[in-house]
């Protein structure tokens, strides 16, 4: 069974800043610091180095990373990649992590009357024969009522 597969990795992902670490480590090559700054940039949140250095040297030990020194500038820094186990943790976690989403998403979800494509928010209703129809936009309404006859 390939690292990727087993259940000894979960505890390596117990929270979403771990997580968030393997996208941005998903993304292409990185170093600590790069990652630090990622996760600030775009969580507007610090991230530790005391939870980032370990976690990578957690990866690198499973075999999910692997960590060059590489010329960054004037310094020399540790770029760490994913291996090929390592993006196949992260597209088992990704899928994962997008059925958990969208569990929690679709109850709250209008289905367009016309299309069929799901609504998050906004969208268009209007009221036809007396009740209330949703729709994604004014043009699946629109074509919704040519194609029953309705006039309005």
């Amino acid at each position: 069974m390939s690292p990727a597969g087993g259940e000894e990795f979960d505890d390596l992902i117990s929270d979403f800043s771990r997580f968030y670490i393997l996208m941005i480590l998903y993304e292409g090559p990185e170093h600590g610091y790069g990652i630090m700054r990622k996760f600030k940039r775009r969580l507007g949140k610090e991230v530790s180095p005391g939870l980032v250095y370990p976690f990578i040297q957690q990866l690198e030990e499973k075999g999910l990373l692997t960590c060059t020194l590489k010329p960054v500038g004037r310094k020399e820094r540790k770029i760490c990649e994913l291996t090929d186990e390592g993006r196949e943790l992260c597209n088992r976690l990704f899928r994962r992590f997008a059925t958990l989403i969208s569990t929690a998403i679709e109850p709250s979800l209008d289905v367009c009357a016309h299309c069929g494509c799901k609504v998050y928010e906004g969208g268009y209703i209007e009221v036809i024969e007396g009740k209330e129809t949703k729709f994604c936009c004014i043009h699946c309404a629109e074509s919704y009522k040519r194609e029953k006859g309705i006039t309005s």
